[in-house]
């Protein structure tokens, strides 16, 4: 919300430098503005001002502010980058679970700390929810960029291909 924030008050102040004293220009932004609005779905805030700044942007150079159109344009390109570029790493959640198949060719116990190490590793978040003698089952953060096809294969190493099964099982991102 703080990013939004703070592009919202760029934009305000260019959408400000375009209106100038002109009301038509004020009340044609407010249409548009509103038109965009009730036209598109918009999940995030930060759309919604990113919209706003385009048509900002549009007006400028519909009246002839190509300079400031294309300086507001670099400006907010440089603004974005900046916000984004601290914004933190998205994340999928899922359940994984280690089955062990072959009793006697992989040891639960001696698995635990090696997968670990693997989660660990690859940068995912893990928590252990359950340990039993054939079955070790973590709730795990991958970040978005991550596949989990990779991760399976390095936990497979752990053991034999018919002793242990992997199983990712996404969560569904909360609403809150």
């Amino acid at each position: 919300m703080a990013q939004t924030q703070i592009i919202l008050a760029v934009v305000g102040a260019m959408v400000m430098i375009v209106v100038g004293a002109s009301v038509a220009r004020a009340f044609g932004i407010v249409g548009l503005a509103s038109l965009v609005r009730y036209r598109a779905k918009i999940n995030d805030p930060k759309d919604a001002v990113v919209m706003l700044s385009t048509l900002g942007i549009g007006v400028a150079a519909g009246v002839g502010l190509y300079v400031f159109a294309a300086f507001s344009t670099g400006f907010i390109l440089l603004v974005l980058w900046a916000l984004e570029s601290r914004e933190p790493e998205d994340y999928k959640r899922f359940e994984l679970k280690l089955q062990i198949k072959g009793k006697d060719e992989v040891d639960a116990l001696a698995l635990r700390p090696r997968a670990e190490e693997v989660l660990r590793r690859n940068r995912v978040t893990h928590e252990l929810r359950t340990a039993t003698d054939d079955e070790v089952c973590y709730d795990v953060r991958v970040p978005r960029r991550k596949t989990t096809d990779r991760i399976s294969n390095q936990l497979l190493a752990l053991a034999k291909p018919s002793a242990l099964a992997v199983d990712w099982d996404e969560k569904k991102p909360d609403k809150g």
